[in-house]
């Protein structure tokens, strides 16, 4: 057995392929999700920040400035990435269980 089949076979034993292409599909999926908080989500929320500007919105106590606004809109990102992981997980996993009887 050569090592090009070797590699051919390890790449289809440990299914790299598929994995390598829902990563690209996960990276193209955040992307879309953040432009959807940052243009549609969070004009919404800007009139009820405080100076309008949710993205520089910040707290200052004392020397300490904690940068609220930024960290709100990555909330609002991973909420709804975990939301859409956990429909296509329940989907899949219950294709698995109709599957298995």
């Amino acid at each position: 057995m050569g090592f090009m089949s070797e590699f051919k076979e390890f790449l289809y034993e440990y299914k790299v392929i598929p994995l390598a292409i829902a990563f690209i599909m996960g990276i193209a999926g955040t992307a879309l999700v953040k432009s959807f908080v940052d243009n549609i989500v969070m004009p919404i929320i800007t009139p009820f920040v405080p100076g309008g500007a949710w993205q520089t919105a910040t707290v200052s106590l004392g020397p300490i400035v904690l940068s609220w606004g930024a960290f709100l809109g990555e909330v609002i990102n991973f909420v709804i990435i975990a939301f859409v992981v956990f429909i296509i997980a329940k989907k899949v996993l219950k294709e698995e269980k109709v599957a298995k009887k």
